[in-house]
This record gives C-alpha cells, structure tokens and sequence, in this order.
C-alpha cells in the first residue's frame, strides 16, 4: 500500500515538474526587450537651464502649476542629490534587473499575449512606501529610493515596512500592481471576498515569478512563512469558530488583511504572528481552487470568492 502511495506521489511530482519545464521552454522563446529610461539620471545630470528639455519629454512627471524653481531646487538640493548618489551606488548598472524585468514580461505575454510590454522608467520619488513601483498600461515605473535594502540609513521606518524595501521586491510590487487591472474588483467587502481577492493576486505572482519563494511574493521573511504555514490549521479554525468568514466588519481589513506588524487575534500568539494572514490564508485557497479546477488564469480572475472556496477542497493540515 505504501509503495502504490509513494508511486502515485512520484508520478505527481514528475508531471508537474515536466509541465513547468514545457512552460518555460514556451516562456524563454518568447520575443521581449523591455525599455528601460533612467529618468532618475537624466534629472539629477541635466543642468538647471535645460530643465525646460526634460519637462517636454516627460510631462508627466512635471504637474502643472509649480514654479521651475521646484525643480531646480530638487537638482541642486544636497540631501537630494546624496539620495541620488545611494540610489546610483545600488543601481548604477540596471542591466541584471533589465534581464528581470524582460523574464518577466516574457511570463506575462505567455499567460495575457494581448498584453503590451510597456517601458519601464526609473525615477527618485517622495520615499512614500505606500506607492512603490507602479504599473499603468503602457509604462511601468519603479521609485528606486524604494528598493535601497532593509537596512538602509535613510529607512527610518518600522520593521514591517522596511523588510520590504529590498531589490528583490521591484518584481512582486509590479506584479501586485499590473494584477489590479487583471482582477475582478471585490464588490461585497466581507472577509472571505478580501482574502481571494489579494490570494488572486498572489497566485498570478506563482506564475509571473516561477523562481521567487513564498517569502518574496508575500513580502514576508522566510520565519514568517514557516509560521503561517505552522499555525495554518489554528488559524483557519479561529476565523470558523468566531464566524468571521463572511462578516462585513471591517475591522478585519486591518486585523488581518493591510500591512500591519503583525495580526490581532488578541490572543497570545499575536506578537509572533506576521501581518496579513489573512492575505496567505486567501492564498492558499486559491492555490488548493487551481489545483483541483481546470479553469484558466483569465477564468480565476472573474470567478467570486464564495465559488472558489465552495470548490477548492481547501482544508489545512493538521
């Protein structure tokens, strides 16, 4: 008996591992070649009197109603121009993200062929966490102030928000991004539509970034990772006992779904516990829906919550 379970187990793995491997075969042959614009060095090396040519080249970043003097002022402003320096020291040569970036972009024609690869530009922006790197249609653009490592002197921010301003973090906050015009927005704000949506957007990361870990899509440490995976069965069982699956309170959002130091269960375990797991429980049964449908990416997107938990068989291990 154990031998025909041990087979079966094998022959699994092996199918789904030849079938990640015919994916990117199919992913590497397709043709991109992102764009990519330093518009943070053209800024800060194009002296005050040509202000005028990069304000005509990209009038995006200039919003009307402000005096050049702003401008000017950022140029030659010291603790602008030292961030300038820190940012070049870190990415002074793009060309290993640039490779990333065309790998990721080869994933997402693979998966949305309709899909243009937009040009990516890399700017110097206000420090606001809250808005990191941003995908709109045809551009991409990524504040590299955001992405200097955790431990960073100019991050005087908390722990949980710091852990995330990593490198290795450009990737999953454009794919977050690029997934807002993918998904189906969350029309009933009840706890279980909120977990799918953003477990939604966490699955189209396990496509978009085969390689990453759990911990790097969920912006998590791997501690983090290995503790919800510990407590996912405790977990699960506390929002049943206290019917919060559907509830419409939303004091949950915060409690466990926004970016927090860690969850409120106003237990005990809440100082070890991470933020958002109510975002990876969401995850989980998504992954446990795909896993049990043959349904496409497209189909997942446009499918609501209730439906998806109805049939993904979700049940966490004991």
């Amino acid at each position: 008996m154990k031998t025909h379970l041990f087979l079966i187990v094998f022959c699994l793995f092996f199918l789904s591992c030849d079938k990640k491997h015919t994916i990117e075969n199919a992913v590497d042959k397709i043709p991109v070649e992102v764009e990519v614009v330093r518009f943070d060095k053209i800024f800060f090396e194009t002296a005050p009197q040509d202000l005028g040519k990069i304000k005509k080249k990209f009038p995006y970043f200039f919003p009307g109603g402000n005096d050049d003097r702003i401008w000017i002022n950022k140029m030659q402003n010291p603790l602008w121009r030292e961030l300038y320096g820190e940012v070049q020291k870190k990415y002074g040569d793009f060309k290993p993200e640039k490779e990333d970036l065309n790998l990721l972009f080869k994933h997402i024609k693979y998966y949305f062929p309709k899909t243009k690869t937009p040009k990516v530009i890399t700017i110097i922006s206000e420090m606001d966490y809250n808005t990191k790197a941003i995908y709109a249609d045809s551009l991409v653009i990524i504040p590299l102030e955001l992405y200097l490592g955790k431990n960073h002197k100019f991050y005087q921010f908390p722990n949980y928000i710091k852990q995330n301003l990593e490198q290795g973090q450009i990737l999953p906050d454009i794919v977050s991004s690029f997934s807002i015009g993918k998904i189906a927005p969350v029309s009933d704000k009840n706890f279980l539509n909120q977990m799918v949506y953003f477990g939604k957007q966490l699955y189209l990361k396990d496509l978009l970034l085969p390689d990453y870990s759990d911990a790097d899509k969920m912006g998590y440490t791997a501690e983090q990772i290995k503790w919800c995976q510990e407590n996912e069965s405790y977990m699960w069982r506390y929002f049943i006992e206290k019917e919060i699956l559907y509830s419409d309170e939303q004091k949950l959002l915060p409690r466990f779904i926004n970016a927090a130091p860690f969850s409120k269960f106003y237990l005990e375990i809440d100082n070890e516990s991470p933020g958002r797991v109510g975002t990876w429980i969401g995850w989980q049964i998504v992954r446990s829906y795909m896993k049990n449908n043959d349904v496409t990416i497209t189909d997942l997107f446009k499918t609501d919550a209730k439906e998806i938990f109805g049939k993904s068989k979700y049940k966490p291990k004991k």
